[in-house]
């Protein structure tokens, strides 16, 4: 098992209900960012699917250009960023 860390933000951690969570990616498969969103959207439901829609996200510190970026094994970080308002 790979372990993820998670933390959320603003609307994610409303919808979540949580400011972080640990999340056990089963091996041997890779995981992308696109299949850790969508096993957090089953995981919460359709309010934090719409959310994740308009977030975007920091891998282990590093702005995620594309969804399809793999998960680097055990021990990652993901910070879901919803938009944020204001100047």
């Amino acid at each position: 098992m790979n372990w993820l860390t998670v933390h959320y933000f603003a609307a994610a951690r409303a919808a979540t209900g949580v400011d972080a969570e640990e999340l056990a990616l089963p091996l041997p498969a890779t995981w992308t960012v696109d299949d850790v969103l969508r096993e957090l959207a089953d995981r919460h439901g359709s309010e934090l699917a719409k959310v994740l829609a308009a977030c975007s996200f920091l891998l282990d510190e590093v702005a995620v250009r594309s969804r399809d970026t793999v998960v680097p094994s055990s021990g990652a970080v993901l910070d879901v960023l919803p938009p944020f308002a204001g100047g």
